[in-house]
């Protein structure tokens, strides 16, 4: 069979494919360049304008303040530390709810359904999610971090669909050879699933570890608090304290930084938020490889099927 000779058409259409991908590219990956050339440039040169690719003027000095305060390392084993129990938590317990849903001998199975469904549609609000943390004895602890994220109805759909669309011969095959119900979940259905599992990993992942809220409101030690509540906590008192020229207290995440000592380094509020991003940014941008060869097919397979 010889090659098929490309029609103009053919070169047309492919030309025109690959301009919108790379521009869909640029346009996506353009704005992570342009906050890492101004988190290595300095603070004050930046303000000038001009930077768009490169650092005009080099320097280390965003990140040496960013990470001036020990505590930041310590938000840091928080968030790490979080991630992953949240994160192996969370896909094995919405594999099970999965599993179990996607049993079409579950006894009331719509009933179920309906009623993880239904509690979605409303929330009580931040008071009442204030006063349930406290009667449970979570606030102001790691678990406080860890149990509220562990369940999302939407993830559990996604995988059940998914394993809706396992044939059914496999495991009854392996019931017939006297497999429990958990031998067949652990030995035929998490390893045919490996797509959705890590579809589902990467978004528990990326929104338990740009999570600032939980760590705001419902952590006072700041031995707890989270790198996206710290760090969200440091630009907050950057600006302030552009907008004063005192050093503000002891306690404070940026400490016994003036104004006219952050000039003299070169640091500035803003060149502090675009390091901020980079540094909270970089741990998913180095794990995203290793799960993205999983991600489209776990999406459209556990999204659109039937």
């Amino acid at each position: 069979m010889g090659v098929r000779r490309l029609t103009p058409a053919d070169i047309l259409y492919s030309t025109l494919n690959y301009s919108v991908l790379l521009l869909f590219c640029v346009t996506a990956l353009y704005p992570f360049i342009y906050f890492l050339a101004l988190s290595f440039n300095d603070g004050y040169d930046a303000m000038k304008g001009g930077i768009y690719f490169f650092p005009r003027v080099f320097t280390l000095e965003n990140y040496a303040k960013a990470f001036s305060n020990p505590l930041i390392l310590n938000s840091f084993y928080i968030s790490v530390s979080r991630t992953l129990v949240v994160t192996i938590g969370s896909v094995f317990l919405t594999a099970l709810l999965a599993y179990a849903l996607s049993r079409k001998g579950l006894p009331g199975r719509k009933y179920i359904v309906f009623f993880f469904f239904f509690t979605t549609l409303f929330s009580g609000g931040l008071i009442p999610t204030f006063i349930l943390y406290r009667q449970l004895h979570i606030l102001d602890t790691f678990w406080v971090l860890v149990l509220p994220s562990l369940y999302s109805f939407f993830n559990a759909i996604i995988m059940k669909t998914f394993f809706d669309g396992i044939p059914e011969g496999l495991s009854e095959s392996a019931r017939i050879d006297g497999a429990s119900e958990l031998s067949v979940f652990a030995r035929i259905i998490l390893p045919l699933s490996m797509p959705v599992l890590a579809t589902i990993a990467l978004f528990v992942g990326v929104g338990v570890w740009n999570d600032w809220f939980t760590g705001q409101f419902f952590i006072q030690n700041e031995k707890l608090q989270p790198a996206a509540t710290f760090l969200n906590k440091m630009i907050s008192e950057a600006s302030f304290q552009s907008m004063t020229s005192s050093s503000g207290n002891s306690g404070s995440a940026i400490q016994n930084m003036t104004e006219s000592q952050m000039e003299l380094r070169g640091v500035t509020p803003e060149a502090l938020r675009m390091t901020f991003v980079i540094i909270i940014t970089t741990p998913i941008i180095c794990v995203y490889p290793f799960l993205q060869k999983y991600f489209v097919k776990g999406v459209l397979v556990g999204s659109l099927k039937e």
